[in-house]
C-alpha cells in the first residue's frame, strides 16, 4: 500500500509541474536597419525564472537558422530579453524569433526588414 502511495504522489508531482509549463505566450521584435541591431523581448511569466525559463532562443533569416543561443535562466519573472547584430539582413527580408521553454512549448515569430530610412 505504501509503494502505491509513494507512486502516487511522484505521479501527481509530474502532472502537476507539467500543468504549469507553458510556452512563451508572445515576442515583440524590433529590428533596425541602420544599426543592423534585432531586439526581442520573449514575454513568458513564471513564478520561478532559475527552473522554469526560455532556454533557448534561434533566430531566422529568410527561413534558415543563423544564430542558435542557449540561456540557463530568465531576466526576470516576465520576459526574456535578446539582442543580436544582423549585418546580412537587408529591406524586404524575413527575421524570425523563435523562444523555447525549458520544461514545454515554443513560440516563433516573424518581421519584415523595413528599408532604411
Amino acid at each position: 500500500m505504501k509503494k502505491k502511495a509513494v507512486f502516487m504522489i511522484v505521479v501527481m508531482s509530474f502532472v502537476s509541474g507539467i500543468a504549469y509549463a507553458h510556452p512563451p505566450s508572445d515576442i515583440k521584435i524590433n529590428f533596425d536597419p541602420d544599426t543592423k541591431m534585432l531586439n526581442a523581448v520573449i514575454s513568458h511569466n513564471t513564478s520561478n525564472p532559475v527552473n522554469h525559463y526560455i532556454k533557448k532562443v534561434d533566430i531566422g533569416l529568410n527561413g534558415k537558422e543563423i544564430i542558435g543561443h542557449l540561456i540557463s535562466r530568465e531576466d526576470n519573472n516576465e520576459t526574456q530579453t535578446v539582442s543580436y547584430l544582423i549585418p546580412d539582413a537587408k529591406a524586404g527580408d524575413i527575421l524570425s524569433v523563435e523562444g523555447y521553454c525549458s520544461i514545454s512549448g515554443k513560440l516563433k515569430k516573424e518581421i519584415t526588414v523595413r528599408p532604411v530610412k
